[in-house]
Parts: C-alpha cells; sequence; structure tokens
C-alpha cells in the first residue's frame, strides 16, 4: 500500500502558504481584535440578536476576493466553475494543513471561511437546477450576490428529517409553505432559505419532501431570534414560515424527492470536516507540547513528567491513526462511489471531532490557567470544533450507519 500523497500536493501546500503570508497576513494584522483575545466580543454584533457584525464579514468577504483572485477560493470546484478539479483527497490534506497553521483570517472556524471554499449549495445547483437555475443562481453564489440557507431542522425534528412537519401545498402555479425551522445557518444575509417540507406521503416517509428557494423576503418569511450558542456571533436563525407563496419554479430538484438535494455533497462535506478537526487537533498537541518543553517548573521542564507526557502521545497516536483514515476515506471517495465507503467516512468524521475536543482540553490542561484563558486559542477551537460532534449527523448518527454496514442492517 502506498502512503504518499500525490505529488502535486507539497508543492501546492507551499504555494498556498506563500499567498497567505503575502495576502492574507498582513490583512489579518490589520484587524487583529478580531483574531485575539477579543475575538468573540470584536466580532459579535451583541445588541442585534448576536449576529456577526457587518465590517468583520466584510473583512472575510476581502478575504474570499483576494483568493478567489488568486486562484485558490475555488480549487475543490470543477474547471466549469473556474475551480481546478480538486480531489477529495486534495481538499482533506489542504483542509487539515490550513487548520494545523492555527487560527487566522486564512481559515476561520467561526463560519467556516476559507482561502479554499467549501461549495456545497453550488454543487447542490449543479446536480438538481434547472438550466435556468443554475444561470441564475452558480455563479451568483460564488460571488456571493446571492446566498442559501438551509432549512431542514425543525424544532421536534433533527436527525430525524423524514418526521419534519412544514408542509407545502399546491396553489395555483405555485406553493403555500407552512411551518417552523431551526438553525437556519447564515439566514441573516441569505437572499434565500432552501425549506424542505412535506408535499405528500406520511410522516416517516423519505419519499414526499420537496425542496424550496425561499426569497428571505417572501410575506409570511420572518425570523423571530437566534439562537445563542456556545462559540459566538450567531447566525443560526429560527425561521417561522406562514402562508408563504413561491412559485413553481422555487422547486430545487423533483417534487417530492427533495431529501435527494439535502444528501448532495455529505460525504464530501464529512470528510473535509473531519480533516479540518484533525488540523485543528495537531495544532492543540503541538502547541502543548512546546509549552511542555519549554516551561520549567520545580527546577526542571515540564516535559519531564509522565503526567504531561503520556496523554499527549495517546492524542499523537490517535491524531495519526485519524489522519490515516480520513487519508484512505478521501481517496475512496475518488475511486468509489460514495456509498461504498460510507461507513469509513463516518468513522473518519466522528472520531476526529471527538479527537479535536480532547486535543484542545489537553492543551487547555497542559497550559494550566493560561491554557483556560482567551489569550490562547484552545477555548476558541473547543467550542467551534464541539459542534460537529452535533452538526452534519450527530456523531450518534455515524455510528449508526457504520453499525448499518457492519451488522447488515442497511441491506434488510
Amino acid at each position: 500500500m502506498d502512503f504518499a500523497l500525490p505529488q502535486h500536493l507539497p508543492t501546492l501546500l507551499e504555494e498556498m502558504d506563500a499567498f497567505i503570508e503575502a495576502e492574507i497576513k498582513p490583512l489579518e494584522r490589520e484587524h487583529i481584535q478580531y483574531f485575539d483575545h477579543r475575538r468573540e466580543y470584536a466580532r459579535t454584533d451583541w445588541e442585534n440578536g448576536g449576529i456577526p457584525r457587518r465590517e468583520w464579514e466584510d473583512l472575510l468577504d476581502e478575504m474570499r476576493r483576494r483568493a478567489d483572485a488568486a486562484g485558490w477560493l475555488r480549487y475543490g470546484l470543477p474547471s466549469r466553475f473556474g475551480g481546478r478539479d480538486g480531489t477529495n483527497i486534495d481538499m482533506a490534506v489542504i483542509r487539515e494543513h490550513l487548520a494545523h497553521k492555527g487560527l487566522g483570517l486564512h481559515n476561520d472556524l467561526q463560519d467556516e471561511s476559507s482561502i479554499v471554499g467549501n461549495f456545497p449549495q453550488v454543487i447542490m445547483m449543479d446536480r438538481f437546477g434547472t438550466e435556468a437555475q443554475k444561470a441564475e443562481w452558480i455563479e451568483a453564489m460564488l460571488t456571493g450576490e446571492r446566498s442559501m440557507a438551509f432549512g431542514l431542522t425543525e424544532p421536534k425534528h433533527g436527525s430525524d428529517a423524514t418526521w419534519l412537519e412544514t408542509r407545502a401545498v399546491p396553489d395555483g402555479d405555485g406553493w403555500v409553505i407552512d411551518g417552523t425551522k431551526r438553525w437556519n445557518t447564515g439566514v441573516h444575509r441569505a437572499t434565500h432559505d432552501l425549506i424542505f417540507a412535506r408535499t405528500s406521503g406520511e410522516p416517516g416517509q423519505a419519499r414526499g419532501i420537496t425542496a424550496f428557494l425561499v426569497p428571505t423576503d417572501s410575506p409570511g418569511f420572518t425570523v423571530p431570534y437566534y439562537w445563542w450558542t456556545f462559540n459566538m456571533p450567531t447566525d443560526h436563525g429560527e425561521v417561522e414560515l406562514k402562508d408563504v407563496r413561491v412559485p413553481a419554479d422555487a422547486v430545487l430538484g423533483e417534487v417530492d424527492r427533495g431529501l435527494e438535494v439535502g444528501q448532495t455533497f455529505l460525504h464530501e462535506n464529512r470528510i473535509r470536516q473531519a480533516a479540518s478537526s484533525l488540523g485543528a487537533a495537531q495544532h492543540c498537541i503541538d502547541r502543548a507540547v512546546a509549552y511542555a518543553n519549554s516551561r520549567n517548573v520545580f527546577g526542571k521542564p515540564l516535559a519531564v513528567n509522565q503526567a504531561v507526557q503520556w496523554p499527549l502521545v495517546e492524542l499523537q497516536t490517535e491524531a495519526q491513526m485519524v489522519r490515516l483514515l480520513v487519508y484512505y476515506a478521501a481517496t475512496e471517495l475518488d475511486r468509489s462511489h460514495h456509498m461504498e465507503v460510507s461507513d469509513k467516512v463516518s468513522m473518519a468524521n466522528y472520531r476526529a471531532n471527538r479527537l479535536v475536543c480532547e486535543a484542545a482540553d489537553r492543551a487547555m490542561q497542559v497550559h494550566g490557567g493560561v491554557g483556560y484563558s482567551r489569550h490562547e486559542p484552545f477555548e476558541h477551537i473547543y467550542r467551534h470544533h464541539r459542534r460537529y460532534r452535533i452538526t452534519e449527523g450527530a456523531e450518534e448518527i455515524q455510528i449508526r450507519r457504520v453499525a448499518q454496514r457492519l451488522f447488515g442492517f442497511g441491506k434488510r
């Protein structure tokens, strides 16, 4: 078995680092309040529902503009969209590399904004949109002219999406939608919300759910509040729909087959998320080791104590095992149908997301009081990555997927 990475990647990472140093780091230093101990407070509009301050998001927009101009932002997209046809193994290695560099404008955690973008909505539109929708949406999403929030989760239904209660009924040449959605990420600036509603069938059935592109300025579409979260600012809105009318061409994909739209890009997204968690975990481990070597206590380096060494050795061992699993799963995604390796993707995802939480916690412990402070990055890394054990399919859902393959439940 060949464990070597594709030959083009080391050079690619060097070029990426040079771009970060030349274009992104100077911009970051000009706005250091968003990256030092003030980061959460500087970024958050506390008097406006806790959403991100516009100045902070404008900075992220400028970062993405520079990355796009340099040919990095669309790297993972097909060349027909201005991308570089980046593979899943490419994206996994890149995402790990960027997260390993630590906190910064090059790869911000709070809203998953990176110089190498992740564009599930573009892939979704390419696979399921009509030609008219593609022309109207794809380039507009890449430039930021249009944006799409995601309205699947509901107050009573998270992972059990087939039981959602939002309904859409035909009305003339369109539809009328009623319901409530939770965790509509990015809806504070989104031009549209992708709302999933039952259009036929019974609760619990996968078929009978349809995806609708709903303009956020539609009459009856309201955001009563935003959920304040472990990591602030928040862009997770509660959305209410009361007699919201949309035309027939608001449907994305086929009527009654909307869950297929929602599942698009799922495995690719999970493996990239796992790679980011792995990179952040390695950053925490490296920082803890460096501190233990430099910190003298009771007349000797902290690192000579086995109570310090052994937990970090365990974490480093776990990181190496997860790295091999992430790379393997990403490589197989490039070779096979995604469902053939879905269990490996789930393994990598839930193990990497646990690992980064454990690594951030251990780095805090090794650093002592200063590690607990906001002057070190560990609390921010922990608070951000902790959500990955719930979002993108909770780790219990990931484990369930592995169990289905292991015990053959999926075949029954």
